[in-house]
């Protein structure tokens, strides 16, 4: 179920995008905590907004992905373990990220913080995996 070269193109921006600003958040953060710098604290603050904003983008992608990639590739029964790994852990994703953006709760956000996390670098090992296993069953 190969996409069109300009949507996987799109696809793999916004993963490399989430990716690099996630990483490039959590190295802000811990340098933050052993550095008085105020510099870690703006690259907080224009990470976190670069990967909202990318991640809105994402979740658009995502939601075109279901018709014309999802349901299709479920369908023809293929690369369904992957595919579903993939799917659970951007829902892992959507649904953390929304808990740390939305939920005020102190005792819950460090959890939804370190889930996000382990989803988030779960995805970075998963999401080249699900494209080898579908163009190797494919060829």
């Amino acid at each position: 179920m190969r996409l069109s070269l300009s949507f996987r193109y799109a696809i793999y921006a916004a993963f490399a995008v989430l990716l690099l600003t996630g990483c490039g958040w959590l190295l802000a953060d811990w340098e933050k905590d052993i550095s008085s710098d105020e510099i870690w604290q703006q690259s907080i603050a224009y990470l976190l907004m670069v990967h909202g904003g990318t991640a809105m983008a994402a979740l658009l992608l995502i939601g075109a992905l279901v018709p014309v990639h999802l349901a299709r590739a479920w369908r023809a029964r293929k690369n369904r373990i992957s595919g579903s790994a993939m799917a659970t852990f951007i829902a892992i994703l959507i649904g953390t990220a929304f808990g740390l953006y939305y939920l005020g709760s102190e005792s819950l956000r460090p959890w939804m913080s370190w889930i996000h996390i382990a989803a988030g670098v779960s995805i970075a090992l998963l999401f080249p995996l699900h494209i080898y296993l579908g163009r190797r069953k494919s060829a």
